[in-house]
């Protein structure tokens, strides 16, 4: 359980780098795309993946899968295809989940 943790902790700090660089454009145009529009989304997916065991509803870890999938293949698909709107909706559908699937905490 800590290595998943520590690993979908590093994708996520990666994703946000890709995501961060390509905002900023430090390199060629080129490199800032592949970075923000491509990588971004499959280290994200990669990171729900690592997530959906751990959801604290066991019914939400399909659609966790799924959001995974979404975001990686339309991360991997070519933008001649128009299919973007596939890796945008696994991110939301991630973050959904994970913020509506967080443990529940009991105060005394």
């Amino acid at each position: 359980m800590k290595n998943t943790q520590m690993i979908q902790g590093i994708l996520s700090v990666a994703a946000i780098f890709c995501l961060v660089v390509g905002w900023f454009n430090l390199f060629s145009p080129e490199i800032n795309a592949l970075l923000s529009q491509k990588i971004f989304y499959i280290l994200i997916g990669a990171s729900f993946f690592f997530q959906a065991p751990f959801l604290s509803n066991p019914k939400m870890r399909y659609p966790m899968y799924l959001a995974a999938a979404f975001c990686i293949i339309g991360a991997l698909l070519p933008d001649s295809m128009n299919l973007q709107f596939l890796k945008t909706a696994g991110l939301f559908g991630g973050v959904l989940l994970s913020i509506f699937n967080r443990p529940r905490q009991v105060r005394n």
